[in-house]
């Protein structure tokens, strides 16, 4: 398969869409597909954080597990995010606490930080080396207006029990921080290369005799107390099920009314020269985001590159999920590489790609059971947030279909807002997301007027 071809930039450059991720290849020892029949006691579909995550803890309690995945583990968002660990500090505090009060509110947040100390314990226990940097992640603000609301939701997390500090602009100067970076929010976590990590989960769920089967899309399924899955060449039977799909749910079947998925873009930039490094300063290659109402994502990588992600988002009609290029999002990320690094003019763009998340209405995750015997699991709505998460879900997960009642992942329950039908959708979805672009170039435009004055 042609992992790549060359698409428009912003006018001035071409720019190599992948249709992989940009931390993935598609494996050599790539799974056998699924052929005849097979039986297990859970059926996990996806193999992503989430899947894989909950088959190997799972198997570690004795069961056997079957994965089916419609490409390779790693293909969807796994392999297509920006590769943060990170905590609380990557949700909106104040949505939480109108959705389900503060008292709840308390617990997403303990979810959100519990995942990132698990997956911090993961790398070690299943020896996987995934280039992790636990060097922190800044909120960081662009422009001195964004201040006031970047304080309220520090202040309101505070509250719920996260753990954040402000980083004024003089310790983001004496830490050598891009000067377009003025103060910020900070928490615990780090930088990871996801390919390498969800490649550490699949080699490791295969070395614990999980049965994975790749290049395997779900057909369909029936409920009762044996699901029965049909696949193009074969069905997998098993008295549980867990969907770990995430933007590819409502595809299947389940959630459509729940979550719809959402586009996210990135793009990567050539390695960095020694001198360039140098000049940039950066030491610490702390992961940046942005209070944006769109954010923006920052961060160097171990091979001296720069991948920016986000600032563009986008929805396709019917929650449909088209792995072709996004040349609008790529530009918008390519214009804020040269106004975020000017002393960057020169550096090119080797790649770029796009990929799916799956939200709500309400940002929260959305996790429960379902069907006639509710045997079948589900998670999604991680919008964005869901390398931590994810992973510790598979461990939540598996505890309860052990007949554990683990009490994070009870106090998790909330009820989703039901989402709109088509057109409406559409229109809504994408209004919500034109309007944050709106707020956001306001923004950026005050930033673009002050650099002109000080110049």
């Amino acid at each position: 398969m042609n992992a790549s071809n060359n698409v428009a930039g912003n006018g001035s450059e071409t720019l190599r869409f992948r249709s992989l991720g940009g931390w993935v290849e598609r494996p050599i020892d790539l799974q056998p597909e699924l052929k005849g029949h097979a039986h297990a006691d859970v059926i996990v579909i996806g193999a992503g954080f989430a899947g894989l995550s909950t088959a190997l803890e799972l198997s570690a309690l004795g069961a056997s597990v079957i994965v089916l995945e419609q490409e390779f583990a790693g293909f969807g968002a796994s392999g297509r995010n920006a590769g943060y660990l990170l905590g609380s500090m990557g949700i909106e505090c104040e949505v939480f606490v109108k959705r389900v009060g503060l008292e709840q509110a308390r617990t997403f947040v303990s979810f959100y930080d519990e995942a990132v100390t698990y997956v911090e314990g993961r790398f070690a226990a299943l020896g996987i080396d995934c280039d992790y940097i636990p060097s922190g992640v800044i909120r960081a603000a662009v422009h001195p207006g964004q201040e006031k609301r970047l304080r309220a939701n520090m202040a309101l997390g505070h509250t719920l029990g996260s753990v954040t500090r402000f980083v004024d602009q003089a310790e983001m100067r004496a830490r050598g921080l891009p000067p377009a970076f003025l103060f910020g929010s900070e928490q615990r976590g780090g930088t990871l290369n996801p390919g390498k990590y969800i490649g550490g989960l699949r080699r490791a769920a295969i070395q614990a005799g999980v049965k994975l089967y790749e290049r395997t899309p779900l057909v369909s399924y029936s409920e009762g107390q044996v699901i029965t899955c049909k696949t193009p060449f074969g069905t997998a039977t098993a008295p549980v099920m867990v969907m770990a799909t995430n933007a590819y749910t409502p595809q299947v079947g389940l959630l459509r009314n729940k979550v719809a998925p959402i586009r996210v873009s990135a793009i990567e930039t050539e390695p960095l020269s020694t001198e360039q490094l140098a000049a940039l300063g950066w030491k610490g290659r702390e992961g940046i985001i942005t209070p944006h109402y769109t954010m923006e994502s920052h961060r160097l990588t171990a091979h001296d590159t720069l991948v920016l992600t986000v600032k563009q988002l986008g929805y396709a009609y019917g929650s449909k999920t088209p792995n072709i290029p996004d040349y609008s999002a790529y530009a918008a990320l390519a214009r804020v590489l040269r106004q975020r690094f000017p002393g960057l003019q020169g550096l090119g763009i080797q790649h770029c790609w796009s990929g799916y998340v799956s939200g709500a209405y309400d940002f929260l995750p959305v996790i429960g059971t379902t069907g006639a015997k509710q045997n079948i699991f589900y998670t999604a709505g991680c919008s964005g947030h869901g390398l931590a998460t994810q992973s510790l879900m598979g461990s939540l997960f598996a505890q309860r279909i052990n007949g554990q009642k683990p009490p994070l992942l009870s106090a998790l329950q909330h009820k989703t807002p039901s989402m709109l039908p088509e057109p409406f959708q559409w229109c809504a979805i994408n209004t919500a997301l034109a309007a944050a672009r709106l707020l956001d170039a306001w923004t950026d435009k005050k930033v673009r007027k002050d650099s002109a004055l000080k110049n």
